[in-house]
């Protein structure tokens, strides 16, 4: 052994060096003898050769870890020996968290008398469900903090009508699953991972002393890490020795279906029962006769749960027994009949059972208004709506439909108690916006949940209804109403001075008579003013359209009303702006009296006591004061949301005599006049000008007649310039009211929390939307058919298509090819302007009949219907002997053959054996099998002549006329002609059709023609019976495909449009490609409009680094959909943001248009309008409204209404936040809710007080 030299060195003269390494500075230690020539400490520059490099760790980690399990920890063989030292201790065992109850007791009584006969414990199986696993309503309840809204992460309950799998079905579905295949079924990349475990052997061998993996597992058949106490070892051996198996959990594809339980195990459940045969035919919706009497009422229900003060019409008696029978009911009763006393009983119904009922409105002003008179009639009523929460653990609660659907997806609690939920006002599912949460909402609902609809007269009830209860599995009665309880009477009104005050032209009287001499009438007024207007007021309007005439007009109306005691009156206006103009014009009018004037006075400043100093004195404010003290009103969406709440209880109060109203005002309101006044007929519907339909008409005009005090209601139409149309008139009046159509459409947030819950489905979904209703009515009707022709073509055996016969399916194929390609060929021929001009009289067709496929004929007469052109052809046929032709044509047509080549190729068309005889038919273009180069010249009108004279009695014997007999005898010397010198005109060369297609078509025919003669089964003696066997299966295997296509999700219209938003989702990662939720899915289920916007901006971080001020103006874009010619002065902070969300709203845009969808890159960044940034930039800052006033053209109560759905973004985009974990962002988020909530946008609303 070597010595070692041990002697001092001075440190100085150690062999080190520091070697500075890349850019970062890094210092690495050199232990070699350095250069005598060169530096030692350190070293500034690179050493010659390769520059050093840094070894990237995350390849070794996927090498060491991923690649090759046996570099983990727990594969370490040597490291799996070891065990760390455990002491027991005992105690820790005696504490133990509080579990579900495992089993439950199940009483067994005598059914007769309830004596107790035992009690059994039985196993619980839903005692893991929760509302993050399960759609069960056996799940236990949530928070209470959840209680009411629920939480995103919810799954929601199981939607009534869907088929809930059993556990028998469960277990069905395990055991037809195939084996697992350990060897190639085996995941080894996670979802959402790139790569994974490579457990493959190596190819290389193993170094000496390293055990695989695989090998070890394979050895072993018992391996455990670490030690185990006695005690575990005990009680497996003891498990061991009883022999206890454990069952496995049968394999499924959703987690609900895994909750599913029994309720006890005594008595097992009934299995699934099948239909009866005749259940496609069964009608979910009941109508019952409204005007039949209810004599034994009282009888039948002794004790009403609720008792109104006045005796009940038919129809409420009816609707209120199928409610005490727990049937669900649709109302559909004319304005003012009394629907809400049906929903008034459903509410008391709930009070009684101790249960819980909903009450669901289209607008927010309706829902306030519904809880002030439900409070004041139960008291155990609450509100919920956007920005209102109160006593939302009352029995009754009122909300909008949209905060319903929402409670529903995420599984809010009250849905457990739920018994009734009345929808009122079931027609504005037309609506093209919202139309789709009402069919959402219907959907969802489970099954345990009654249903109440109200609605105006709509023609359909019956369809919607059995819609309705086919997709929820329950009958549905529908009850409506005959006519009004109180009748209307329909005027004209033409007058605009003193001379033409009482100028009113009945139009439609009380019995619903439509009056066209008052329609005359009120024409020959119009004109008689227009040839002597020197000598009247308008003199310089004759034909109206001035302010002084509009003035002139409303000054002699009211008087008018005035004397015939018609007042109140509303006007429907649809202008904001024409309602402030003709509320102007009444300058001069007062139809209050002094106490009518303080009573005002007191409850406006009463009402207005809770607003700011400030607030009080706003000029809309004023204004309506000095109109309401005057008796007048005025009621539109540019008002504030107080002030209207001011008007509405005035004009309820009988204060208000004249209203000025847009068309609002009768969606739900209660609030009838005496006379309702149309300023005119014609609305602007966001689109364009258009007359009102039935249905509008008759919405506005029920709001006249007030039940109790009026015999009748009077509805005016003002003539300011010339009368309508009485055709329009007529069609608005006495058209019928415009039907339920399905507005369902397909939303991100519906497809995200959809699929979010495996067992739910978005096709499931669209099969049970109202736009598929008529296409899924006959679902059961084709799956019973499917089983019936599945039975069929089994029943059929096999097609011989050996020997001679082995080309019998290519020919079958041929021939199939051939007739279709001809069929489209000739639609497109027919449907050509060429081929229509072809088609003339004397043209010479051939068309295929039952008794030869080549029968010439000339076309004598074309109609002049362009839709449906029909060709009237002389043909020729067989001569017919004593009447035996009819039953020969029978036996011709049921002797059917199979059709040959020479039937299918152009041959000798079709002469007599006989006696030549013709017939006259009326042929479709489709009926048409070619059309010939040849004409006849024939005298059309005198064949016809001759055709219709035979056709006489008289004259039915005599031989055929001359014109007639001439035609015969030119169409059968047809047959001489030599073979091929009767060609149809080619569609390419002759008609001049150079479509891609028709080129393809007539190249295609062609070829199929040259390969018929190629066959040689047409010579087989049995090709004519296996031929038609192979047609018989070919129509069979048609009919079922198509039945299939029918009842499967192909079918569904809105199919191509989910997948093109799915590929959406995916591009933009809010699901993977399993279709998981993602995280950016999860944060947009959060929100509940602009949902693929707002979690871009929340995500893309564009929004902390901003102000809460900054944020709220930048979310206004989100809530402001209205039109403003003032460009607002923003900061360049704020200039940037609107900047950088237009490029997210831009890119969202491009990415939609990539993946299929319609909508343009220009209108989806449209719908984002900045004109109230400004605005609520200042708000949030704290200037006072009357100064926000004077930076926008935006009406008050517009501001209003969009700061207030502002909030409900801020708290969206706040719950966004919240789940990223993004705290700053939270933080700025709640402050910008409380510096925008103040004053008088966010005064309490009246009804709530």
């Amino acid at each position: 052994m070597s010595k070692l030299d041990l002697s001092f060195v001075d440190p100085l003269d150690l062999p080190l060096s520091i070697l500075e390494v890349g850019i970062a500075g890094r210092l690495e230690l050199i232990t070699d003898p350095p250069d005598p020539k060169g530096s030692t400490f350190p070293l500034s520059t690179v050493p010659h050769g390769l520059p050093p490099y840094e070894v990237d760790l995350s390849y070794d980690v996927i090498e060491k870890y991923l690649d090759d399990p046996g570099w983990l920890s727990i594969h370490d063989f040597d490291r799996s020996q070891r065990s760390l030292p455990r002491s027991r201790d005992v105690g820790s065992l005696y504490h133990m968290d509080i579990s579900a109850p495992q089993t439950e007791l199940s009483m067994e009584r005598n059914a007769a008398t309830g004596e107790l006969r035992g009690i059994s414990e039985n196993t619980i199986g839903h005692s893991g469900l929760s509302a993050q696993n399960s759609l069960s309503l056996r799940r236990p309840p949530g928070p209470p903090s959840q209680s009411i809204k629920g939480s995103t992460s919810n799954f929601p309950f199981w939607p009534g009508g869907m088929d809930e799998p059993t556990i028998d079905q469960i277990k069905a579905a395990g055991d037809e699953e195939e084996a697992l295949d350990f060897e190639k079924d085996l995941l080894t990349v996670p979802p959402g991972w790139k790569q994974g475990v490579n457990f493959k052997q190596p190819g290389g061998s193993q170094p000496p002393g390293v055990l695989p993996f695989a090998s070890l597992l394979g050895s072993l058949e018992d391996f455990r890490l670490g030690d185990s106490s006695e005690d575990e070892d005990d009680v497996k051996a003891k498990e061991k020795d009883k022999g206890t198996k454990t069952e496995s959990l049968p394999r499924s594809s959703s987690l609900e279906e895994l909750g599913v339980e029994t309720v006890s195990s005594i008595v097992p459940p009934p299995p699934p029962t099948s239909p009866p045969p005749d259940a496609h035919q069964e009608q979910w919706a009941a109508p019952l006769d409204s005007l039949s009497p209810v004599h034994d009422f009282y009888k039948r229900i002794p004790e009403l749960a609720f008792k109104h003060p006045f005796e009940l019409d038919n129809f409420q008696k009816k609707a209120i027994q199928c409610l005490e029978a727990g049937s669900s009911v649709f109302i559909a009763a004319h304005t003012s009949a009394g629907k809400t006393v049906v929903a008034e009983y459903a509410i008391a119904l709930s009070l009684k059972h101790m249960t819980r009922s909903i009450y669901t409105s289209p607008i927010k002003a309706l829902s306030n208004q519904k809880f002030r008179d439900f409070k004041i009639t139960f008291g155990d009523v609450g509100l919920i709506t956007g920005d209102v929460q109160l006593y939302t653990g009352a029995s009754c609660l009122i909300m909008t439909t949209e905060i319903l659907r929402s409670m529903l997806y995420n599984g809010s609690d009250v849905i457990r108690d739920l018994e009734w939920v009345v929808f009122d006002e079931v027609h504005y599912i037309n609506d093209a916006e919202r139309g789709v949460v009402w069919e959402e909402v219907l959907i969802m609902l489970p099954d345990h949940v009654n249903i109440i609809l109200l609605s105006a007269t709509v023609p359909n009830t019956v369809e919607f209804a059995d819609w309705i209860g086919r997709i929820k599995k329950k009958k549905i009665y529908v009850i409506s109403t005959t006519k009004r309880p109180v009748p209307l009477e329909h005027y004209l009104y033409t007058g605009n001075s003193q001379k033409t005050l009482n100028q009113f032209f009945l139009l439609q009287d009380a019995t619903g008579v439509f009056q066209t001499k008052g329609y005359y009438s009120a024409v020959e007024a119009k004109k008689e003013r227009s040839s002597k207007y020197s000598q009247t007021f308008g003199a310089k309007h004759p034909h109206g359209g001035g302010a002084g005439h509009d003035k002139g007009t409303w000054l002699s109306l009211v008087q008018s009303l005035r004397q015939r005691d018609a007042l109140p009156v509303v006007v429907f206006t649809f202008s904001r702006s024409r309602c402030e103009q003709n509320a102007g014009a009444l300058t001069t009018i007062d139809l209050c009296t002094a106490s009518e004037k303080s009573e005002i006075q007191t409850y406006y400043n009463k009402c207005l006591s809770r607003l700011r100093g400030g607030d009080r004195q706003l000029p809309q404010v004023l204004h309506m004061l000095d109109l309401l003290k005057r008796g007048i009103g005025i009621h539109h969406s540019g008002i504030l949301p107080i002030l209207k709440e001011v008007v509405e209880m005035l004009f309820s109060r009988g204060l208000v005599k004249i209203l000025f109203a847009t068309e609002t005002f009768a969606m739900g309101v209660n609030m009838p006049a005496r006379t309702v006044v149309f300023d005119s007929i014609r609305k602007h519907d966001g689109t364009n000008f258009r007359d009102l339909t039935p249905g509008e008409y008759i919405q506005m005009a029920g709001r006249a007649g007030r039940r109790g005090l009026d015999n009748t209601g009077m509805v005016i139409i003002l003539c300011k310039s010339d009368v309508p149309e009485m055709s329009d008139l007529h069609k608005m009046m006495m058209g019928k009211p415009t039907q339920l159509h399905s507005q369902f459409r397909l939303t991100y947030s519906m497809i995200l929390n959809l699929l979010r819950v495996e067992a739910l489905r978005v096709e499931d979904m669209m099969k049970r939307s109202f736009a598929e209703a008529r296409t899924q009515k006959d679902s059961k009707s084709h799956e019973q058919r499917i089983k019936v022709l599945t039975k069929t073509l089994g029943d059929m055996g096999d097609i011989e298509c050996s020997g001679d016969l082995a080309d019998l399916y290519d020919y079958f194929v041929t021939v199939q090819e051939l007739m279709c390609t001809r069929e489209m060929l000739q639609k497109k021929v027919v449907e050509s302007i060429n081929g229509m001009k072809c088609l003339s009289m004397g043209r010479i067709i051939v068309i295929s009949t039952e008794y030869h496929p080549w029968v010439p004929g000339v076309i004598l007469q074309v109609s002049s219907d362009a839709t449906n052109r029909v060709y009237t052809t002389l043909v020729l046929c067989e001569k017919k002997q004593d009447g035996k032709v009819v039953s020969m044509e029978r036996v011709e047509k049921e002797k059917k053959t199979a059709p040959c080549p020479d039937d299918l190729l152009m041959g000798k068309v079709f002469r007599p054996e006989g006696p030549c005889d013709y017939k006259l038919l009326r042929l479709r273009a489709t009926e048409i099998f070619m059309i010939t180069g040849k004409t006849l010249r024939v005298h059309a009108d005198k064949v016809l002549d001759d055709v219709a004279r035979s056709q006489t009695p008289r004259f039915r014997n005599d031989p055929p006329g001359p014109a007639v007999s001439g035609v015969t005898q030119e169409l059968s010397r047809l047959a001489d002609l030599p073979l091929g010198s009767l060609t149809s005109l080619c569609p390419v060369n002759d008609l001049q059709l150079k479509e891609l297609e028709v080129v393809e078509a007539v190249s295609r025919i062609r070829r199929l023609e040259g390969a018929l003669r190629g066959f040689s089964c047409p010579n087989s003696p049995r090709f004519t019976s296996q031929y038609l066997r192979l047609e018989q299966r070919s129509q069979v295997m048609d009919e079922l495909d198509r039945l299939r296509f029918l009842t499967s999700d192909q079918s569904l219209s809105l199919l191509p449009e989910y997948e093109q938003r799915i590929n959406v989702l995916r591009t933009l990662q809010y699901i993977d490609d399993g279709g998981a939720v993602q995280l950016k899915g999860r944060v947009a289920c959060e929100v509940s409009c602009h949902e693929l916007l707002v979690t871009e901006l929340v995500l893309d971080g564009a929004l902390s680094p901003l102000n809460p001020e900054e944020i709220a103006a930048l979310l206004s874009c989100l809530v402001f959909q209205h039109k403003t010619q003032c460009e607002p002065r923003l900061t360049d902070t704020l200039k940037e943001g609107v900047k950088k969300v237009r490029g997210l709203a831009e890119r969202l845009a491009v990415t939609q248009l990539e993946c299929g969808l319609k909508e343009s890159v220009e209108d989806f960044v449209a719908q984002y309008k900045f004109g109230l940034t400004e605005v609520v930039y200042e708000w949030a800052r704290g200037m006072p409204f009357s100064e926000i006033m004077t930076l926008t053209d935006i009406q008050e109560g517009l501001i209003v209404r969009c700061v207030q759905r502002l909030d409900e973004a801020c708290r969206d985009v706040r719950s966004a936040a919240r789940l990223v974990g993004d705290a700053t962002l939270c933080a700025k988020m709640d402050s910008a809710s409380q510096l925008i909530k103040r004053d008088i946008v966010f005064a309490a609303s009246l009804y709530t007080q």
